[in-house]
């Protein structure tokens, strides 16, 4: 079998194991099921997610010169605290800001390979969660634009740390945690103004993912560097494919390539 597509990050079903979903412009593949088979992936050109020229990516599936002008790629994407819509004050396109930026944003707890805080819209939980590879996760407050979130993201950053690592995340090299505790600990040190949206207390979500075994010591592949690749698929974590060589591919990070893929 061979398929033929853009890369785009793959969707999620959140079950008693997570499903997986690559999905191209005419078809869609159930990652799942490619467990325990050999594939070949070959990267054949590129397809640029906002204006779909076969232009290099730069960033999150864009090309350089839609990376730096759409709202998409605005700087408060990555850094949520910077998040101006709230004051009606424009960064790229203030309609397309206030449309993102002015809805329920959760703050939550996740641990992918250790503790760390995040920010994601509330419509994004479970699939933030499932994204980075979190095997359990806890929501924290729920405020009501993305600002709110990100100053408190801020804040707890004095404590928790804000970024997974990836090598830990997929050699299951986890730290037990108490997060109901841990929540606990962390709730003063969010902004006055951002107290009355704290959650209550709730359960943690526990996430199981599609891996038949997890590689000691992992490999980054780089379709951009060396175009085609093979292996046998061993597992599926966040947005990684794992092979049975311990060579991983991030898809979030290939986006805009579009590949042949070859399924032995």
């Amino acid at each position: 079998m061979v398929l033929s597509g853009t890369i785009r990050k793959m969707q999620t079903e959140l079950k008693d194991t997570v499903q997986y979903y690559l999905v191209f412009k005419d078809q869609f593949i159930h990652v799942n099921q490619l467990l325990d088979h050999q594939l070949s992936i070959k990267h054949v050109a590129n397809e640029c997610l906002n204006c779909a020229l076969d232009k290099k990516i730069w960033r999150q599936g864009f090309c350089y010169d839609c990376f730096s002008n759409i709202p998409q790629a605005g700087d408060w994407i990555m850094k949520p605290e910077l998040s101006r819509a709230h004051l009606d004050e424009e960064d790229r396109d203030l309609e397309y800001e206030k449309k993102v930026q002015l809805k329920p944003h959760m703050v939550y707890l996740a641990n992918s390979s250790n503790i760390k805080v995040g920010v994601t819209r509330k419509t994004q939980i479970p699939t933030r969660w499932i994204d980075q590879g979190a095997h359990e996760a806890i929501a924290i407050l729920e405020a009501p634009n993305r600002y709110l979130a990100g100053i408190t993201e801020i804040a707890l950053k004095e404590k928790v740390a804000d970024k997974t690592n990836w090598r830990k995340m997929l050699t299951n090299s986890i730290e037990d945690v108490d997060l109901l505790r841990f929540r606990e600990s962390v709730l003063d040190l969010i902004p006055q103004e951002a107290q009355e949206f704290i959650l209550p207390v709730r359960e943690e979500t526990h996430i199981n993912f599609p891996v038949l075994q997890y590689p000691k010591k992992v490999t980054s592949v780089n379709l951009a560097k060396a175009p085609e690749h093979t292996g046998k698929l061993v597992g599926i974590k966040g947005q990684y494919f794992i092979f049975e060589d311990g060579t991983v591919m991030n898809v979030r990070s290939h986006e805009g390539f579009v590949v042949d893929l070859k399924v032995d």
